[in-house]
């Protein structure tokens, strides 16, 4: 199936590395025009410039740390001065740690649930007004919300939050036209580092003994957020090679 996204205007949260960079090339490719943000500058958002340059697309990147209500007010602004409206919201900004619980302080906790949980609150609550009849709003979950793993019990928590808020906006924005999904992706590779002895038991429990590829999460938001998935909402999308 060819998805096109032709005249959509879509936001990425978190979209200079990994899954979120391949969400906004993915998304543009297919037509769309993207806003994305992003915490810190660095060749990470230079490079997504340029490759977005090279698609013939805007490059709409915008500086903005989503744990914080005031910076998110005016990436939303952002978004309506450049873009007019949001056809889709797709909540990628996340950070993950690994901390024994026994040493997990409140502040790393705070800091897990603001970044993976409350962000997404918070964009989706402010970017209700610019959004289209038939808006899509993906959350990028995770497989660790419904398994559980050691030292990211953080996470897990708020991941796993991630899968309550999106039922009950599902419920309560569905009547509205507005369609809510997370996608949960399993291991996947990217440019962070991890120790081949953990990327062996990665590859050692998931049934097609590899990791995933952005890419291919990627085009799991692109069907979400397209029309062909006009009657998906509520769901949890599993993307882990079978985990």
């Amino acid at each position: 199936m060819d998805i096109s996204l032709r005249d959509k205007k879509a936001l990425v949260t978190g979209g200079s590395r990994g899954i979120g960079r391949a969400i906004v090339i993915a998304l543009a490719r297919a037509g769309a025009e993207v806003v994305t943000c992003f915490r810190n500058d660095g060749a990470a958002v230079d490079g997504l410039r340029e490759d977005l340059e090279g698609l013939g697309a805007v490059p709409h990147l915008v500086k903005a740390d989503v744990t914080r209500p005031d910076e998110v007010e005016r990436l939303v602004a952002e978004c309506r001065s450049r873009l007019g409206r949001l056809d889709a919201v797709v909540n990628n900004a996340g950070m993950t740690s690994h901390v024994p619980f026994e040493r997990l302080s409140a502040a790393e906790w705070r800091a897990s649930v603001d970044t993976n949980l409350t962000s997404a609150m918070l964009v989706v609550q402010k970017c209700l007004p610019l959004l289209a009849p038939g808006a899509s709003i993906v959350n990028m979950g995770s497989r660790a919300a419904t398994v559980g793993v050691p030292l990211r019990a953080h996470y897990t928590a708020a991941k796993a939050g991630l899968i309550g808020l999106t039922r009950s906006l599902a419920k309560e924005l569905g009547p509205r036209g507005f369609r809510v999904n997370v996608v949960a992706p399993g291991p996947v590779a990217t440019e962070t580092d991890v120790p081949e002895e953990v990327l062996e038991r990665y590859r050692s429990l998931i049934a097609l003994g590899r990791l995933g590829r952005p890419e291919e999460i990627a085009n799991v938001v692109l069907f979400l957020i397209s029309d062909a998935s006009g009657f998906v909402s509520g769901e949890t999308i599993h993307v882990d090679g079978g985990v």
